[in-house]
């Protein structure tokens, strides 16, 4: 296998499945590395910001509390792996459904708990967090020009981050204050919310949809790359350096 120097061509996906536009999608894929290079500062970023949970935690549930940090590393290494000529469809997908599912989910938190988060954030760390999750979003949608998305894939994505929703929010794992339901909210979990929910229920509503979105979306790609033919172009173009 040879490193990959050149963006590979772009199925003809229907837009729905492929937003980005094409000028930014190669754009990002020429420029992989600082891509690589920005989603790492990011990681870090994010594991300093989850430093007090991640002591309080016993070290056996840490792969899933820093959710956020762990999405843009799983596309840095993807897209490294990539560049390198050694993409992996398993890690791709992992790195497709992290960020979509967290790059939806925080923007969403921020939003139904606005006016609480309004008072408890700086404007300019709202902004940030709001702004750079929703970018999360925007490159997972370039991943499908690097990935056909196999269906084992697909399924090792959904197995893990149907493992995160149970530890999140449904099954209790471990003792202690983040054992269980380590998602943090500016308001006491049993709030009443809307609908008859509480709190808690309204942010793990939001993350089950996301999840459920984020498999759609990787399967309906797979979906539409066999109707036109094109499976298996994404990795030979990869591994044929262009």
């Amino acid at each position: 296998m040879s490193a990959t120097t050149e963006p590979p061509n772009r199925d003809p996906l229907p837009r729905w499945l492929a937003p980005v536009p094409k000028r930014i999608e190669d754009l990002g894929l020429r420029f992989a590395w600082l891509v690589v290079a920005i989603n790492l500062a990011g990681t870090v970023f994010g594991f300093w910001y989850y430093r007090q949970q991640l002591l309080d935690t016993a070290m056996v549930m840490w792969p899933w509390i820093p959710d956020s940090p762990m999405a843009t590393l799983l596309i840095a290494v993807a897209i490294a792996a990539w560049k390198l000529g050694y993409e992996l469809p398993w890690l791709t997908a992992l790195a497709f459904f992290g960020n979509v599912i967290l790059g939806l989910w925080t923007p969403y938190t921020l939003l139904v708990f606005h006016e609480t988060y309004a008072t408890q954030t700086h404007p300019l760390m709202y902004q940030f967090l709001f702004w750079s999750h929703l970018a999360m979003v925007v490159q997972a949608f370039v991943l499908h020009r690097i990935t056909d998305f196999p269906v084992w894939g697909v399924a090792v994505a959904a197995v893990w981050y149907t493992s995160n929703l149970i530890v999140d929010y449904f099954v209790p794992v471990l003792e202690g204050p983040h054992g269980v339901h380590h998602t943090t909210i500016p308001v006491p979990q049993d709030e009443p919310m809307f609908l008859g929910a509480d709190a808690l229920g309204v942010v793990a509503a939001g993350e089950v949809t996301f999840t459920l979105l984020a498999l759609f979306l990787a399967l309906a790609i797979r979906v539409k790359k066999c109707e036109r033919g094109t499976v298996g172009d994404s990795r030979s173009r990869a591994t044929d350096g262009g």
